[in-house]
């Protein structure tokens, strides 16, 4: 049986638990599996469907340094490590695939005995718990530093304050008769001018979006790094962006050169320059709208799929499907689980909801505080300069 295509491959090692001993090998991911084949004898040591992964983290131990660990159905853990360019840049690249192998509606399973609705819910819901909690902690981490950084600014603009009442003191000398110097009104003027037009130039931009799509972006010639990111596609641009939503580089229509399609995930980007190195970035899509293969998109996402009309039936052949469709997929046990899941899912999203409010009305009054911080310390490095 032909093995299915792999998208990524990367060199590594895996811990064998029962024979306590690191295995070299290479370590692939394919559209539906993870697999991790030794070096010596190309033997497989384990293969995981991408739907059974219920966690996939990077984690580290007093024995096990920067691995990777992936959590499958049965709480069973494996551990890699060694994994080149490195192991961030892997984890990436993973949790991206995974997260939209979780999306899709349907997968064939094969001969594996396949997991009711109910069970096959519970387990995509108590990973987005986790995930969820995970992200809370995070999330009231970040919170603390924005304050601690609002505290910062603070104290900033009290030093600032008193910087500028001992300026003043040095420009307008207790012996000079005629109030301010006469060449202080004119550099003021001149300052506040210049700040002026750098806040105009900027927000002089402004452009439909068509589309966004998540990826995962690597800078060419930047020595591998891969991190999460999207794909901004404007009427007249095409903007890439970071997790953040900071941008990394905007490539306008015209100055695109060369746009190559390596795979059905990969794309790259390139701008030309003479006499400096070219600006090039390749992005790997789980996911990319309207791109079939086989006939139909390669998440089952719903593109470009054949649609099944009913047709009549003689009645003698509606029994089976009769007792199908009247076969119940969740259990009450199920249910009520799933509702208690639910609603844990619904609180944290509102606690979520509510800090991310905080911390945008926090990033405003930080944005705003550290733009007029920076004027100030501009204008007193003036004056300073000036006055040496």
């Amino acid at each position: 049986m032909s093995q299915e295509a792999s998208i990524h491959c990367w060199p590594g090692s895996y811990y064998i638990n029962s024979e306590k001993r690191w295995a070299s090998g290479i370590l692939s991911l394919s559209r539906t599996t993870l697999r991790f084949n030794s070096e010596q004898n190309q033997e497989s040591l384990i293969s995981l469907r991408l739907s059974c992964i219920m966690e996939i983290k990077m984690e580290s131990s007093s024995f096990i340094f920067s691995a990777l660990t992936v959590l499958e159905q049965g709480n069973i853990k494996h551990w890699f490590g060694s994994l080149k360019p490195c192991r961030t840049a892997v984890y990436h690249v993973l949790e991206h695939f995974w997260r939209e192998r979780l999306l899709s509606p349907t997968e064939p399973r094969g001969a594996e005995a396949p997991l009711s609705k109910g069970q096959e819910l519970i387990s995509l819901i108590s990973g987005a718990q986790r995930r969820l909690e995970d992200t809370g902690k995070v999330l009231n981490h970040q919170g603390e530093q924005f304050d601690n950084m609002i505290q910062g600014l603070d104290k900033i603009e009290s030093d600032l304050s008193v910087a500028d009442k001992l300026l003043s003191e040095l420009e307008c000398p207790p012996w000079w008769p005629f109030g301010k110097l006469p060449w202080k009104s004119h550099q003021e003027a001149k300052s506040e001018a210049a700040a002026k037009a750098a806040c105009t130039k900027g927000s002089a931009k402004g452009q439909k979006v068509i589309t966004s799509i998540p990826a995962i972006i690597s800078c060419v010639g930047s020595s591998g790094t891969m991190k999460p990111g999207s794909l901004i596609v404007m009427v007249s641009s095409l903007e890439v962006r970071d997790t953040n939503g900071q941008l990394l580089h905007c490539f306008e229509k015209e100055e695109v050169d060369d746009v190559y399609v390596h795979s059905p995930y990969e794309i790259s980007v390139r701008q030309r320059f003479i006499g400096k190195p070219d600006i090039s970035f390749q992005a790997t899509l789980a996911a990319t709208p309207g791109s079939p293969e086989d006939g139909g998109n390669i998440w089952s996402a719903g593109h470009g799929q054949d649609i099944e009309v009913p047709v009549e039936m003689p009645a003698g052949e509606l029994t089976q499907l009769q007792l199908h469709v009247l076969q119940p997929t969740v259990t009450e046990a199920e249910a009520q689980e799933l509702k208690q899941m639910l609603h844990q899912l619904k609180n944290l999203a509102l606690e979520a909801e509510t800090e991310l409010e905080r911390q945008d009305e926090a990033l405003d009054e930080l944005s705003c505080s550290a733009d007029h911080t920076t004027m100030n310390i501009n204008r007193h490095t003036r004056r300073m300069r000036k006055l040496l």
